[in-house]
């Protein structure tokens, strides 16, 4: 940590150590810390990252070179570069740059880009110099049809892919083919920062750089702040623009300095409203947010541009107090030619010289000098009284700057960079990092730690209020339990009654999975029975059957057949139904007992009175009365399949034509041998009388009588039962004092271990809660300061609320331990 007060050492600890309590207490685990951790990791950071994040053009590089008043990045139209640069503070002696290059898979993948942008056929082999000497001439070629390499985004493009070619071409040694090769500024023999500053700033050497970092003295970038600029948001390399995307999600990132175009625009683009939505998921930046309107000298000269900006920062940016309007062009450069002289031409022979050259030594108008004539002269912003200017046609704009320059001189320039909001913008910065940004920081934490501070205190007043109010003596301790013996009785025996009635509502509405499953079990085996009967059914066996109980008869009647058919499947199905809801009763009383076990009001009964109370016997009691009423209904069930389904011989079903068809089958002889021959046909017909009858049986009527009977048997028993628990209060109390001595030992010495155990914790909390109240308050922050735990105020508290016989509550206590 740099520049902390020496009673911030171990905040990181203190804070850690309170993290610690509050994930020990079960019921304040679900608390978030991820803000904690953040803020904590920020208020402590030796770095604090400030990324400058907007679109191509906006001015992001020309404004840090204006608070930084050096040139170090590289400023231009277009989308020349997706270079990130990195800013730090060296003392003087070790200023320095470090470069590191794209590789040439990455140089190859922007050209590809480029090309397709400007309707080339993809560069194949950027290495042969036909191919770069074609795509130059393209490039020129378009610069000229668009009237000059700023006029239009395709001309920016080709002049993009121009420094691209000539940054592949003049630093072919120094790029990779695969990975990204980094070196200090002596690789290349410059030996201060200003001159590895100006390799850097080249558009051609930028254009192949991926990552520059400058290690510069200046007093903004003192105590750990980094300044960091980001490639555009609208870049056309896809992955150049994630890269701001994901610096400004990252965690490392403390604050970002939206530079925004809607001054020169007219309105916010897609991208930049997309940049502040993401902005906002970053717990790591919070509030840290500044809002720079750069280039508000083009709304000088536009009336309707400036109030379309107006009315944009009235609406969507309520709170103005970080949003700032800049020339980070007029700024800059006013605050370089203060330096300057008419001996250089006020930078026109030295910080301009590279942009003035021209071709047939015919001088360039550098941009700066466009904007500083436009100023002087048509932006309003100069009082006449004391400066008298004007632009003469039959001057150049470079004679025109050099003249009013050295009529008007300091005095204009002050002026300049007073109108450009760079100074205001710089101060405000400048106060923020140097001033507000520590303090802030840890205001930040202290209200992240308040909401868990104040439940951990209220958590631990409680849980002492608890301990400290039971007995200590054992004699007191026995005495206590005898007295809560019958209101636990009562609430033992409520509970089972309770547990009974949700039990037989979850069957009733078949919630219940596992007597779902048996109750599927047995309609099944009903079928399958059902099914396996009607296979084998013998009609040979069934005649013989009859015949038997008329001995004076020779032949027996297709009624007689169906009749002893009707009895034998009746009864088959009798077996298997009563069969089956034996099981499911079976099935369900073990299921419900294993459910009682596992309940807590049976091992509270288990204690008080060595047993279950006669749960367990009335429970399998009450099973055998279910089971002899299910059996009992089951046999009554299956006892009227004997009988023929109403409609069996209703005229115009199916089942009298099928009885007619088969009767006419058996009527062609009187002995056994047709009845035989239509065993299909008659099968059939006791398929469509039995079939719906067990259908109905299975899937409606039988069930209702289970749900009846469990409830007519369950629910009563229940409620006898807990009577029941409450009488054996004498047999309780006997079993209840031979025990309560060892447990009234054991709970005490308890008590104790968990009082000693609490104490240590708060002891603990105090302890971290005092180091970081000392932090806060070396940093002035009082009004911020964590709540501790005083146990001897919170003792006077209840002696005085006991002597008057009040209740006392977290809330009270909270407020007299503050006052």
């Amino acid at each position: 940590m740099t520049n902390l007060p020496i009673q911030c050492a171990n905040l990181k600890e203190q804070v850690e150590l309170i993290l610690q309590l509050l994930q020990q207490e079960s019921a304040l685990r679900s608390q978030d810390i991820t803000p904690v951790q953040t803020s904590l990791g920020k208020a402590i950071s030796p770095k604090f990252e400030i990324v400058f994040a907007g679109a191509f053009s906006a001015g992001k590089s020309m404004l840090i070179n204006a608070l930084l008043e050096r040139e170090l990045l590289y400023s231009a139209e277009g989308h020349a570069t997706g270079t990130e640069c990195k800013i730090e503070y060296a003392e003087v002696d070790q200023e320095r740059v470090v470069l590191t290059f794209l590789s040439e898979v990455e140089i190859r993948e922007q050209a590809s880009f480029l090309c397709q942008q400007l309707g080339f056929v993809t560069a194949a082999n950027i290495n042969q110099s036909e191919v770069s000497n074609l795509l130059n001439q393209g490039c020129e070629a378009i610069i000229q049809q668009e009237g000059g390499e700023s006029r239009s985004e395709r001309a920016k493009q080709a002049k993009a892919l121009i420094l691209l070619l000539a940054g592949y071409d003049q630093n072919r040694e120094h790029i990779h083919t695969v990975n990204n090769a980094t070196y200090s500024m002596e690789k290349f023999n410059f030996f201060n920062l200003k001159e590895a500053a100006g390799y850097a700033r080249r558009g051609s050497n930028s254009a192949v750089l991926k990552r520059i970092e400058y290690y510069c003295n200046h007093a903004l970038l003192e105590d750990g702040n980094v300044i960091i600029d980001t490639p555009g948001i609208d870049a056309p390399v896809e992955k150049d623009a994630q890269l701001t995307y994901s610096k400004i999600q990252h965690p490392d990132t403390s604050a970002v300095v939206c530079v925004l175009k809607p001054a020169s625009a007219g309105d916010m683009t897609k991208e930049e409203t997309t940049m502040l939505e993401t902005m906002r998921g970053n717990g790591g930046i919070r509030d840290r947010v500044f809002y720079v309107f750069n280039r508000i000298d083009e709304t000088w000269y536009n009336t309707q541009l400036r109030q379309r900006l107006d009315d944009l920062i009235s609406s969507q940016f309520r709170d103005t107090s970080r949003v700032y309007k800049t020339s980070g062009l007029l700024g800059f450069y006013g605050s370089q030619i203060k330096q300057t002289s008419l001996q250089n031409r006020f930078g026109l022979d030295s910080i301009f010289a590279e942009s003035v050259k021209g071709l047939n030594d015919q001088e360039e108008t550098p941009q700066f000098v466009y904007a500083f004539n436009n100023y002087c002269v048509t932006s309003g912003k100069l009082s006449h009284t004391n400066f008298r200017i004007s632009l003469n046609g039959f001057e150049t704009p470079n004679e025109n700057y050099l003249r009013i320059l050295s009529q008007q001189g300091i005095p204009l320039i002050n002026q300049l960079i007073l109108d450009s909001g760079i100074e205001e913008f710089r101060a405000a910065i400048t106060r923020y990092l140097t001033e507000e940004k520590r303090p802030l920081l840890f205001q930040n934490l202290a209200d992240d730690l308040e909401d868990i501070c104040i439940k951990l205190k209220k958590t631990y007043q409680s849980d002492y209020r608890d301990l400290d109010s039971q007995p200590r003596e054992i004699e007191a301790m026995k005495s206590q339990e005898l007295q809560r013996l019958n209101q636990q009785l009562q609430q033992i025996g409520k509970e089972f009654n309770q547990h009974l009635i949700e039990e037989v509502n979850q069957i009733n509405n078949q919630a219940c999975d596992a007597f779902e499953t048996d109750f599927r079990q047995l309609q099944s085996r009903m079928i399958r029975r059902l099914d396996e009967l009607l296979d084998t059914f013998s009609v040979a066996d069934a005649y013989r059957r009859a015949t038997l109980s008329h001995l004076r008869n020779a032949t027996a009647p297709l009624i007689a057949i169906l009749v002893e058919a009707f009895y034998y499947l009746s009864n088959q199905l009798e077996d298997i139904l009563v069969n089956s809801s034996e099981q499911l009763v079976a099935n369900l009383f073990q299921q419900l007992m294993e459910k009682i076990r596992k309940t807590e009001y049976y091992r509270q009964l288990y204690r008080l009175l060595g047993n279950d109370g006669g749960i367990e016997q009335k429970i399998k009691a009450i099973e055998k009365q279910v089971s002899l009423a299910l059996v009992s209904a089951a046999s009554v069930e299956c006892d009227r399949f004997v009988r023929e389904s109403p409609r069996f011989y209703d005229e115009g079903t199916f089942s009298i034509y099928q009885f007619r068809q088969t009767l006419q089958q058996t009527s062609q002889s009187y002995d056994s041998e047709s009845m035989v021959e239509a065993e299909p046909a008659i099968r059939q017909l006791l398929k469509l009388d039995f079939e719906p009858k067990v259908s109905h049986t299975i899937r409606k009527s039988f069930r209702q009588t289970i749900n009846q009977i469990l409830k007519i048997q369950l629910l009563p028993m229940a409620e006898n039962q807990a009577d029941e628990i409450l009488q054996q209060y004498p047999q309780a109390r006997v079993y209840l004092e031979q025990t309560l001595q060892h447990e009234a030992e054991e709970k005490i010495s308890q008590n104790r271990r968990l009082l000693i155990a609490l104490e240590q914790k708060i002891e603990s909390y105090n302890a971290a809660v005092s180091g970081i109240n000392s932090c806060l308050q070396a940093m002035q922050l009082y009004d911020h300061l964590l709540p501790v735990i005083n146990l001897s105020e919170l003792d006077v508290v209840e002696k005085i609320a006991a002597s008057n016989g009040v209740v006392i509550s977290d809330g009270l206590l909270d407020g007299v331990a503050q006052m």
